[in-house]
């Protein structure tokens, strides 16, 4: 008896690939649950990763060794100050090598012109600024010039940018009504990324606000920056040298941890999305089954004639798992070329570098061909059972 013939790789796609090309409206729609369900996770994982690699981005040109000192609460539950020597005495820590002041007015608002009533002040602080502060926090100025030595003892601010928005400054030169008298505005602020509070904020000179607008002298936060290798040695003494009598009453903090915190919730809310995702795909899965069962049971008769012409149980077994596989592939190259695609899209909106990850793409592929050949198993399975004369009397 004759053995039957051996199926090659390129015979496998061939006799695979003839359900397909025959039904081509079926295997668009089943495709296309496989491919949306592998899109969204692919340009979920692309934009999380794209978001990340702009985050890192940012983090290299504002760098993570600025911290900040700012004053706790006492004992008693009070708002605690920090000594006006806490500027002089931080920067004497050997590895600091910026450090940079600025203390809050409470008394002091700041308005267009001086007939706004006086409870509209549209949320902008008023603060005392030393001058080393836009090299310190990484500040850079959209229009202007930052406070010198001479227009900090004279009525001259530099708005944060969300100031400037507030009060529909567009440019420098123009007065606005801060704390009772007139400041020429010399400067505007671009937004800051490790110090928001300074975007909403009006920036005047040390010696100005303590002639003028009734300073105290106390600085409310204090921005260090420190060498990369010794911010944590730089964290653990800001504390008892900013305020050597209470130490316990100052909070020192670092920015671009706010920034990681960020990150982690984008992960989160990813994770989140990747879960729907992967009910998509699912759903993709089942649409694959129920398309492969309805192949077995129409293709009857093309079953028994390949049973009656000597195909073994396995031939057709591999027949029908190789065109789910090549069903799922389909749609799962789609899908990872539109989460792609939708991933590039969105970081070019965004002005973010575009970053997918080979793991997704590998991944959504090797997905897809799992979920085909789960889907295709079944179906594969019955086919392979039906005797020939069943086969060929049903039809």
């Amino acid at each position: 008896m004759l053995s039957p013939a051996r199926l090659r790789p390129r015979d496998v796609l061939r006799v695979g690939g003839v359900g397909l090309r025959t039904r081509p409206l079926r295997v668009v729609l089943s495709a296309l649950g496989i491919a949306i369900g592998i899109a969204a996770m692919t340009a979920v994982v692309g934009i999380s990763s794209s978001s990340g690699a702009q985050l890192d981005r940012q983090l290299a040109a504002l760098g993570t060794n600025l911290l900040t000192v700012a004053p706790g609460d006492t004992l008693t539950g009070d708002k605690a100050t920090l000594p006006p020597e806490s500027v002089p005495m931080i920067s004497r820590i050997a590895s600091v090598r910026q450090v940079a002041a600025t203390g809050r007015i409470t008394s002091a608002k700041v308005y267009r012109t001086d007939k706004i009533r006086a409870a509209e002040s549209g949320g902008i602080s008023v603060q005392a600024a030393t001058l080393d502060l836009p090299r310190t926090v990484g500040a850079t100025l959209a229009g202007g010039t930052w406070l010198n030595a001479a227009t900090a003892r004279y009525p001259a601010t530099v708005l944060g940018s969300a100031a400037a928005a507030r009060l529909g400054v567009g440019s420098v030169g123009v007065q606005v009504y801060l704390g009772g008298s007139w400041f020429t505005v010399v400067g505007v602020l671009r937004p800051v990324p490790l110090v928001p509070e300074l975007d909403s904020a009006a920036l005047i000179g040390w010696q100005v606000a303590e002639s003028i607008v009734d300073f105290d002298g106390h600085p409310t936060t204090v921005y260090t920056r420190s060498a990369e290798s010794a911010v944590e040695r730089v964290r653990d003494v800001l504390a008892p040298t900013a305020n050597p009598l209470s130490p316990n009453e100052v909070r020192v903090s670092r920015p671009s941890d706010a920034l990681a915190a960020h990150r982690a919730t984008d992960r989160a809310f990813s994770g989140l999305l990747l879960g729907l995702g992967a009910v998509a795909l699912l759903v993709g899965g089942v649409g694959v089954a129920n398309t492969m069962i309805i192949s077995v049971l129409e293709r009857r008769a093309e079953i028994g004639l390949r049973r009656s012409f000597g195909a073994t149980r396995g031939q057709i077994r591999l027949q029908f798992l190789a065109e789910s596989l090549l069903l799922s592939a389909l749609g799962g190259i789609v899908g990872v070329l539109l989460g792609v695609g939708v991933t590039a899209v969105y970081a070019v909106i965004r002005g973010w570098p575009a970053t997918v990850p080979v793991w997704a793409t590998a991944g959504g592929v090797g997905a897809t061909l799992l979920i085909g050949a789960i889907a295709g198993l079944y179906p594969a399975v019955r086919a392979a059972r039906m005797a020939p004369t069943e086969a060929l009397t049903t039809v």
